[in-house]
């Protein structure tokens, strides 16, 4: 376990893992944080890079519920 998300923190403890194992990664799931790219780019640049399910989910509903609102504020679908 690594303690924080700093990138110089991340990375220089995935690079104790040796290359050789770290070249049998095909995947990796990340958040959407920028720190998050830059470790997955020199920790496992030949893998495949897959956003995590929760993050994306969080903001389909974000965008959803503000389309929701606006649409409410517009005075659509109310009944007079």
């Amino acid at each position: 376990m690594v303690a924080g998300t700093k990138e110089e923190t991340v990375i220089s403890v995935l690079q104790r893992i040796p290359e050789s194992t770290r070249k049998k990664v095909t995947e990796v799931t990340l958040d959407m944080t920028g720190n998050m790219e830059l470790i997955y780019k020199r920790c496992f640049p030949k893998t495949t890079r897959v956003t995590d399910r929760f993050h994306v989910q969080k903001l389909a509903t974000e965008a959803l519920q503000e389309r929701r609102i606006k649409h409410r504020s517009e005075g659509y679908g109310c009944r007079k």
